[in-house]
Order: C-alpha cells, then sequence, then structure tokens
C-alpha cells in the first residue's frame, strides 16, 4: 500500500470520527491531516478534502 493511499484512508477516517471536514495535504515530502478550518489558504499542497456529511454519520 502506498503512503498516498494510506494518508487517504486515515484521511477518510479522522473526518468520520471528528465529524468535521478535514484536508489531506503534502508538506514536502509527507502527508498530513488538519481539520479544514484550521489552514490557511496556500499554505500547504492540497491534495483532497474529506466531508463526513456526505457519507453519513461514523459508526
Amino acid at each position: 500500500m502506498s503512503d498516498l493511499v494510506l494518508a487517504q484512508n486515515h484521511a477518510f477516517q479522522l473526518a468520520r470520527t471528528l465529524m468535521v471536514p478535514v484536508t489531506l495535504f503534502r508538506s514536502g515530502d509527507e502527508f498530513g491531516v488538519l481539520p479544514s478550518d484550521e489552514l490557511e489558504d496556500g499554505e500547504v499542497d492540497t491534495i483532497a478534502e474529506y466531508d463526513p456529511h456526505q457519507f453519513g454519520p461514523a459508526h
């Protein structure tokens, strides 16, 4: 499993656990995830945003 796939899976699960949109981003050679409202525009290279309200409540 690639690092990106692993990061995507964790980002999706985090969004569903916290029930807030989270952003998966790249900074240098690393991936990171933060709640979307904590990131400033242009601060990092955004890869995807995961919104838990599009998929239903966390289980």
